[in-house]
């Protein structure tokens, strides 16, 4: 698996490195107007989504241009700068100065008020109090022992060979695995990899991934496929690839590095997706500074899965199974409900 974290790697340091310098400009003056210019263009040129997300860039410029003048407040500015970014509804597009950070609110909203899960109902009667925690896992078992529960609540958090090892040999009896992804904001591409080597990695193809090479909204470079290792969990702990069923729960929460790793399971036989669509986030963010000292960063990859599809806005589930809150009150998650009679069917 160490193919994909060394390409996504390679893309990463392209994307603030590189690609800045591809697209570089003359010195532009720091007031309000010519600083708008160029953040505008900038993301004309770079960003890799308007026709995903349905953008007519040219008609934001005619909104907000006209709200720029040459004596505006610097927060006011701040302001109208972050809401026309905010039109690309990407959670991966920021503004930052020294006094504020502009975040999408339509995408930030949607992680938070379409939630699929409810903290309290997992940790009192899913994993319940005397839960174990192993690296960034809280686990347990469920279902009178029959399937293990895994709740990954951040890609941020650590996950090393060692915790697999430890969480296989415990679990090993179970029937199958449920792995809680939900609300899950992502972190660190190697995290996927380490999740990803205990299945049957066989070298066969993840994904594909495009970096944006021109300033036409359609230039892009060629599709680059990423594979799986041929290695896998068995070269590790001398023990078979997990071949069991792996029911992997997301839900509007579940972005960025948790998108990625939603769309990398269809390769797997073994594992299916239960809950509401990922928020997405499936391209790279490309950093800079603008004449006033400001940095922002938006996508200038896109990511297409292994069945053709674009899932930059949420990748779908295969089941979908929305928080019922009739259950909910009664301390049941129908989610994992419907995950472990699956797992327990097959």
């Amino acid at each position: 698996m160490k193919k994909i974290y060394r390409l996504l790697l390679c893309l990463s340091i392209f994307a603030f490195t590189s690609c800045e310098k591809a697209f570089m400009d003359d010195p532009v003056p720091g007031d309000p107007v010519n600083v708008f210019d160029y953040l505008w263009n900038k993301v004309d040129q770079q960003y890799a989504f308007f026709d995903v997300k349905g953008v007519d860039w040219d008609s934001v410029y005619e909104v907000y241009r006209p709200m720029v003048y040459y004596e505006i407040e610097l927060d006011s500015f701040f302001h109208v700068c972050g809401a026309m970014l905010n039109t690309l509804k990407d959670g991966h597009t920021n503004l930052i100065s020294k006094f504020d950070v502009s975040h999408n609110d339509s995408v930030y909203y949607k992680m938070y008020a379409e939630k699929n899960i409810d903290e309290q109902v997992v940790t009192l009667n899913y994993l319940t109090v005397n839960y174990h925690t192993t690296g960034g896992l809280a686990h347990n078992f469920i279902r009178d022992g029959k399937v293990a529960y895994i709740r990954y609540s951040s890609f941020m958090d650590a996950v090393t060979e060692d915790n697999l090892g430890y969480l296989l040999n415990r679990y090993e009896n179970c029937d199958g695995l449920i792995l809680d992804l939900r609300q899950n904001g992502g972190g660190s591409i190697d995290n996927i990899r380490q999740l990803l080597s205990i299945f049957d990695n066989h070298g066969q193809a993840l994904y594909q991934t495009q970096i944006k090479s021109g300033p036409e909204h359609d230039a892009f470079k060629e599709l680059t496929t990423v594979y799986a290792d041929s290695t896998d969990y068995s070269d590790v702990f001398n023990e078979p690839a997990y071949t069991k069923p792996v029911a992997v729960l997301i839900d509007r929460g579940s972005y960025s590095a948790t998108s990625f790793f939603a769309i990398c399971t269809m390769a797997y036989d073994n594992i299916k997706l239960f809950g509401d669509y990922s928020g997405g986030g499936l391209g790279l963010p490309n950093g800079g500074e603008l004449p006033n000292g400001w940095t922002y960063r938006f996508s200038i990859t896109r990511t297409i899965a292994i069945d053709g599809g674009n899932y930059e806005n949420g990748v779908p589930p295969d089941v979908r199974v929305i928080l019922d809150p009739e259950c909910t009150a009664q301390g049941i998650d129908n989610v994992i409900e419907t995950a472990a009679d699956w797992i327990l069917s097959k």
